[in-house]
C-alpha cells in the first residue's frame, strides 16, 4: 500500500512513468524535464482552482465579510505569483 501523503515530486514521477507506459516510449534521458513540466502543470492547476474557490466564496459571503474575502483573494494571487516566480527560477 502506498503512503498516505505523497509529495508533489512523487506524484509527478508516477505520472511520468504512467505516461511513458501508456505511450510505449522510452524517456530518452528527459526524465527531469518531464517531471518538472508535470510539477508545473499540477501547481498551476491547484493555484487556479484555489483562486476559483476564493472567487465563489467571495460571491456568497455577506457584505460585511466581503472585505475579508477580498483580502484572502489578494493573498492567494500574491502567493501564486511568488510560486510562479520561484518555479520559473528553477528552470
Amino acid at each position: 500500500m502506498s503512503p498516505a501523503h505523497k509529495s508533489l515530486r512523487d506524484r509527478a514521477e508516477a505520472t511520468k512513468t504512467k505516461m511513458l507506459e501508456i505511450l510505449g516510449v522510452p524517456s530518452d534521458g528527459h526524465d527531469e524535464e518531464m517531471v518538472k513540466a508535470i510539477e508545473a502543470t499540477i501547481i498551476d492547476a491547484l493555484l487556479e482552482e484555489r483562486e476559483r474557490c476564493a472567487s465563489v466564496a467571495f460571491d456568497h459571503v455577506l457584505p460585511e465579510d466581503r472585505d475579508r474575502a477580498h483580502k484572502v483573494s489578494e493573498e492567494i494571487k500574491r502567493v501564486r505569483n511568488a510560486l510562479a516566480a520561484n518555479l520559473g527560477s528553477l528552470r
